[in-house]
């Protein structure tokens, strides 16, 4: 079993930052690959970045790309995701999800096993 936890959401305006963390437990986080995503209100969850395990290979959403870092410290089992520039449209309810010694970097929700609860970011215009 893992156990993930977020935290680092909370209520900024546009073009401020912040940063994510996403902490496992339970299982060798080293073979995890982590992805994170997203879901605001009456719409589905969608993929925001994701980092592999083995070879550290991140993927982006096109909506992200430039603006968001996901990188990890096996140190510390977790993974973080820097938020830069972040707009209004960046807000929704963040989740971390993992798999194991998934090869690559799953881009649906089906691709990982086990999810956190969730953290709450909001961007004020």
């Amino acid at each position: 079993q893992v156990q993930l936890v977020e935290s680092g959401g909370g209520l900024v305006q546009a073009g401020d930052s912040l940063r994510l963390s996403c902490a496992a437990s339970g299982s060798s986080f080293s073979s995890l690959t982590i992805g994170w995503f997203r879901q605001a209100p009456g719409k589905e969850r969608t993929f925001v970045a994701g980092i592999t395990w083995s070879l550290m290979v991140t993927n982006y959403a096109d909506s992200v790309k430039g603006r968001f870092t996901i990188s990890r410290d096996n140190a510390e089992n977790t993974v973080y995701l820097q938020m830069n520039s972040l707009k209004p449209d960046d807000t929704a309810v963040y989740y971390c999800a993992a798999r194991k010694r998934l090869p690559r970097v799953g881009l649906d929700v089906n691709s990982y096993d086990y999810w956190g609860p969730g953290t709450q970011v909001t961007v004020s215009s």
